[in-house]
């Protein structure tokens, strides 16, 4: 689901986003319209205040009609507040959209200068409301565009979603050093939401003006009923004596007795426009904001006989429904103006905002278009070497590989022998069985070592039917690269058992058994010289290495660290939050991390991600012991860089049948975990058991709140922490697996999958052979091959 909906939001942003670039430049011009006309006509819209009383409206009427005698007033506008101008609109003329508008002095009555420049912001309105469209036709795709906006900011939202969500750090800041598309995501996704009840308003709003479905259906909530939209009647002309035709004169009334009744009625009056009516025996209308009004269209509404100055109608705005004072706070909202200055600059940055977001996201969709075509182009590489030699004697090369590192030399080793015309079948021990295995004359194995020279979960099955077999091979010849750990006692143990085994059955060695400690160039030289001379030439042409390249690598940031077992006997263990792009990955995933300013001369340490990408980081527990981790908990800065490269690990993945699960583990061992029962509670799947030990419950209960509130939730209906020095519920969890045998067999009846993630020496160990004597050995072997027994140990 996330990814479909990261599919929309690039797909909406990179389409109806450009043309967004527009309405929200337009909309950033718009939110200081009144300032920017002032500041370009000096002395129109206000004056130097004076002591002198200012003019009330019907002066002010009387001096418009001896201005423009053959022109109806249609509306006067005029505030209390000092030094501004009044303003008396006239209605059009024939053939006109609008009518002129003049500014009088409020103390003199003078006529000052027509309003320049204001054309041009009615046309960047029109562009920002109907996109230079007519009205009609306009207002939809307008409509359908803020649509979109929502869309984005809403999608945009959901796909940076943190578990963390109370941590405001999480959303509303990022670090400016990063670099590339770090940088971009961090600033484009932080910045989206400081801006997201911006936009929110903004479409909500333009939704409701752009479709009158909408509008009418929010009206009719808020109690409020507009009458439908007519025509206009046409207007009488009277004839100019220049024979220009002009609109019908309105009856002169004296406007006196009406704005004595007004004032009388709202004397805290700030703002108050008069609506003359064409006929003197109609009530003219009168439209005003007091004082202490909340916002600017918090507007009451007057009808008052021109003739009497009785009050025909009074809908103070205190005094209207909620519904019509709701309705009126929309407009407001949009232009920020409901929240003062502060609000207005608010909505001002938020629309000028938009370019940046079509900017950095056209440039993280570029990016990403630029990644994926080169690794179609490496794809489309490896595939045009050329498929030749004898297809009915093709050469086997099988790889055991926990990590792929096997995998990657077994298809680099592949390669290079298809250059130099040798027919290559690659396949997984995972999937191979001796019988398959003999219908080759040569084989290949690029073998990797898990723990103490065991083999890959991958590859156990394999080895438990070479063990099995008995007499068919002896015409395979085979070689064998063994990769291993001299750290470890049983250095390229399995690779040793392979090469043992293959020779018991028969088969002939062309070359003595390869190991390689830690990916040595030597002994991967020795690799290629001997693939020369299974061809019979000298060593291939190749550069194997074991090493990946440092553009496999990110740049994340260490965002957060926390002591997880303060006082305890043990060495100190560390939850980290790294922060940086957006990656995905599946529950059990691993990373690869450089320690501090790496150098070729030092290799990444691996760790187990404990968390989900819809968290908001990358998030480890790591113990502190050793070079990378001692860097990482006790050397690195908050801030600082962390060279990181994501690897799946299939083999430690959640099934695709939603079964029942058993999670073991101890110490760190609880990150692979984690992220296996976030993923399993996000789904609502309940049939989880958690088996975890560590020293001292007083010390070392990590991440106890989390475990509690899937308990509370119905998400651990078993339960076993186990702590191996407290005088009560001590031991360690192979002990409370015998405990609970019968729980075990039943919930491996019901299909249960068991996890193990934790130290190999002791804990892993010792679960293997307490499953062994709980359920046999034939057992256990077939829920490995099954895809139920997965581990991930170190």
């Amino acid at each position: 689901m996330k990814k479909l909906w990261f599919q929309l939001h690039w797909f909406i942003g990179i389409t109806a986003g450009s043309v967004l670039v527009v309405i929200g430049l337009t909309g950033a011009i718009l939110a200081f319209r009144d300032e920017l006309l002032d500041l370009l006509n000096p002395g129109v819209t206000s004056v130097a205040v004076q002591t002198a009383p200012v003019l009330a409206p019907p002066q002010i009427a009387q001096i418009a009609r001896r201005a423009h005698p053959e022109a109806r007033i249609t509306s006067i506008i005029v505030y209390s507040e000092a030094g501004t101008t009044a303003r008396v609109g006239f209605a059009p003329a024939p053939g006109e959209k609008h009518g002129e508008t003049i500014f009088v002095n409020p103390y003199t009555g003078a006529l000052l200068p027509p309003l320049r420049y204001d054309d041009a912001f009615e046309w960047v309105e029109s562009l920002h409301r109907y996109l230079l469209l007519p009205r009609e036709s306009g207002r939809p795709v307008v409509g359908t565009l803020a649509l979109c906006l929502m869309g984005l900011a809403l999608s945009g939202l959901y796909l940076r979603w943190p578990r963390r969500a109370l941590d405001w750090r999480t959303w509303l800041t990022f670090d400016a050093r990063l670099k590339g598309r770090s940088f971009l995501w961090g600033l484009h996704s932080v910045a989206g939401t400081w801006a997201l009840a911006g936009y929110l308003i903004f479409t909500a709003s333009g939704v409701y003006w752009s479709f009158d479905v909408v509008r009418d259906t929010v009206d009719g909530w808020a109690g409020v009923q507009r009458p439908p939209r007519e025509a206009a009647a046409p207007k009488p002309k009277v004839p100019k004596t220049d024979g220009a035709p002009r609109t019908a004169v309105a009856e002169a009334v004296d406007l006196t007795t009406s704005w004595s009744a007004f004032q009388q009625q709202a004397p805290n009056w700030r703002m108050a426009i008069l609506r003359p009516p064409e006929r003197a025996k109609q009530p003219i209308q009168v439209i005003w904001v007091a004082k202490d009004a909340p916002h600017v269209r918090a507007r009451g509404r007057m009808s008052i006989n021109q003739q009497t100055g009785d009050i025909v109608k009074n809908e103070p705005y205190d005094g209207m429904a909620a519904g019509q004072r709701a309705l009126s706070v929309i407009y407001p909202l949009h232009m920020g103006t409901y929240f003062g200055l502060p609000g207005r600059v608010l909505m001002f940055l938020v629309s000028l905002s938009l370019p940046g977001f079509a900017v950095t996201g056209w440039m993280l969709y570029l990016k990403r278009r630029r990644q994926k075509r080169e690794a179609q182009a490496e794809r489309a590489r490896l595939a045009e070497v050329p498929v030749s030699g004898d297809m009915h004697d093709p050469v086997l090369m099988a790889y055991a590989s926990q990590t792929g590192q096997a995998e990657r030399l077994a298809l680099q080793s592949a390669a290079a022998l298809r250059e130099a015309g040798v027919a290559v079948h690659v396949q997984s021990l995972e999937k191979l069985t001796p019988l398959l295995l003999g219908n080759y004359r040569r084989a290949l194995f690029v073998a990797s070592s898990f723990g103490e020279g065991e083999p890959p979960d991958a590859a156990r099955r394999f080895n438990r039917l070479l063990h099995a077999a008995a007499g068919e091979l002896a015409h395979l010849q085979y070689a064998v690269l063994a990769l291993g750990d001299r750290n470890y006692l049983q250095f390229c143990g399995f690779g040793q058992t392979l090469d043992q085994r293959l020779r018991v059955l028969g088969a002939q060695a062309l070359h003595p058994i390869i190991e390689v400690d830690n990916g040595d160039p030597g002994a991967l030289a020795r690799w290629s010289h001997a693939l020369g001379e299974l061809i019979g030439g000298d060593a291939l042409d190749m550069n194997l290495s074991t090493a990946i390249p440092d553009s496999d690598y990110a740049s994340w940031r260490l965002a957060r660290r926390t002591l997880l077992n303060p006082g305890s006997s043990g060495a100190p263990l560390y939850e980290l939050t790294l922060s940086g792009p957006p990656t995905d990955w599946r529950p059990g995933a691993l990373i690869d991390i450089w320690p501090g300013h790496y150098g070729k001369d030092l290799v990444p340490r691996r760790y187990s991600l404990a968390s989900l990408p819809q968290d908001g980081g990358m998030q480890l527990v790591v113990r502190q012991a050793g070079q990378a981790s001692g860097w990482l908990t006790a050397q690195a800065s908050i801030g600082d860089d962390v060279r990181v490269r994501l690897i799946a690990n299939p083999a430690f993945d959640a099934p695709p049948q939603p079964l029942p699960a058993i999670y073991i583990g101890n110490g760190s061992g609880m990150a692979g975990l984690r992220s296996h029962l976030r993923a399993r509670v996000a789904d609502g799947l309940q049939r989880n058991w958690l088996i975890f030990g560590e020293r001292q419950r007083a010390f070392d209960s990590i991440c106890a709140e989390e475990i509690e509130r899937w308990r509370g939730g119905g998400s651990l209906p078993e339960l076993d922490l186990v702590f191996s020095r407290d005088a009560e519920g001590g031991g360690y969890v192979q002990d409370r697996l015998r405990a609970k045998a019968d729980t075990l067999r039943a919930w491996l009846a019901d299909g249960a999958v068991i996890y193990v993630c934790g130290s190999l020496l002791g804990m892993a160990g010792g679960v293997d052979a307490a499953l062994e004597e709980i359920i046999g050995r034939p057992a256990l072997d077939e829920l490995t091959e099954a895809g139920r027994y997965r581990r991930d140990v170190y």
